[in-house]
C-alpha cells in the first residue's frame, strides 16, 4: 500500500515474522519511550495481550484487520476520565 510522504498516518513498523513476545515488547518499548505522535505496527495475528495494557493505561489506539494480519496504530494517551 502506497501512501503520501505529506500524509499524517505514521509509516508501519513490520513486526510480522518476529517469534513472541518480542512483536509485544516492541510495542510497550515504544509505548514507553513517550509521545511521539502516533507509531503504527504491522502483526501477524491480533495483539490481545496488549490491548488490556493499553486500556488500563488509557492510551487510544485503532486496528485495521486485513489478510495477513491487523495493523495497529497507538495515537497516545486518552484526556478522558473513567
Amino acid at each position: 500500500e502506497a501512501r503520501s510522504l505529506t500524509s499524517a498516518e505514521p509509516m508501519p513498523v513490520d513486526l510480522r515474522g518476529l517469534p513472541p513476545p518480542e512483536p509485544l515488547e516492541r510495542i510497550l518499548s515504544a509505548i514507553a519511550s513517550g509521545p511521539e505522535g502516533p507509531r503504527s505496527f504491522l502483526l501477524s495475528m491480533e495483539p490481545l495481550l496488549l490491548y488490556p495494557f493499553l486500556r488500563r493505561e488509557r492510551v487510544r489506539w485503532r486496528v485495521r484487520r486485513f489478510p495477513g494480519g491487523v495493523e495497529i496504530t497507538i495515537e497516545g494517551p486518552s484526556s478522558q476520565k473513567a
